[in-house]
């Protein structure tokens, strides 16, 4: 279908102006029609290629990577049909989609994050429910390393300071079914109070090879001791575990 030539007095009554000056021709409204297109959404630019007789042989449209090239032609077909009237046939569309290019320190980012992740013993969940007589409290811990997902439970009398230790020690059991090559103990767990907060403190034994580390680490208490327990397990053990992994 052709352009009406007719349109253009129109386009210029509503104030647009051609590209490449006032006096510019566009006897076939074909700037219109581009400037439609290139306001649709996802839609970088457009060009309208015409015949001397103004019929339509091509559209060519840049658009971003965030709609499928169909929907981009539905929606020129639909812009196009329901502005100027003008029925174009889809095979005469084209569409040019823009690569989803991120810049280099969001990549960078990510793989640094993706590798942290992978090389860190990361905290999945705690549940601590009523343990198996009154007056004591149970608990599961689950962790997960290199993809693998581990859980482990541990029960204590109902104080603040056992409810401490039953987390650091579910937690470590849980390390110990993670590391292949090396071995955690608990050597304690408490409740340490400094700069008007409260912290769950713990130390832990790292064994690998020949060599016995003792390891420290701390949390502040926020959502709840246990919790904070098993985060300061993971303070003090992750850095050595990454250590040890090999590349």
């Amino acid at each position: 279908m052709a352009f009406n030539s007719a349109e253009q007095p129109e386009l210029e009554q509503r104030g647009h102006q051609p590209i490449g000056g006032a006096d510019a021709p566009d006897p076939w409204g074909v700037r219109r029609a581009e400037n439609l297109l290139a306001s649709l959404e996802g839609v970088l630019s457009a060009r309208v290629v015409t015949t001397p007789l103004g019929e339509v042989t091509e559209v060519h449209i840049l658009a971003q990577s965030g709609l499928s090239a169909k929907q981009v032609v539905r929606n020129v077909e639909s812009a196009l049909l329901a502005q100027l009237g003008l029925k174009v046939d889809h095979r005469k569309i084209s569409v040019a989609q823009t690569a989803d290019v991120k810049p280099i320190e969001v990549l960078e980012q990510h793989a640094v994050r993706e590798q942290v992740l992978q090389r860190s013993v990361l905290f999945e969940d705690l549940q601590v429910m009523p343990g198996s007589r009154p007056h004591r409290i149970g608990l599961t811990v689950s962790l997960s390393y290199n993809g693998i997902r581990e859980t482990a439970e541990a029960e204590s009398s109902d104080t603040p300071r056992s409810r401490v230790e039953a987390a650091a020690r579910a937690t470590i059991s849980v390390l110990d079914r993670l590391l292949d090559d090396s071995s955690v103990a608990l050597e304690g767990a408490k409740i340490v109070e400094a700069f008007d907060r409260d912290f769950a403190f713990v130390a832990v034994q790292g064994l690998g090879g020949r060599e016995t580390l003792l390891l420290t680490g701390t949390a502040e208490i926020r959502e709840s001791a246990e919790r904070a327990a098993v985060f300061a397990v993971l303070d003090a053990t992750n850095r050595w575990t990454e250590l040890r992994r090999p590349n």
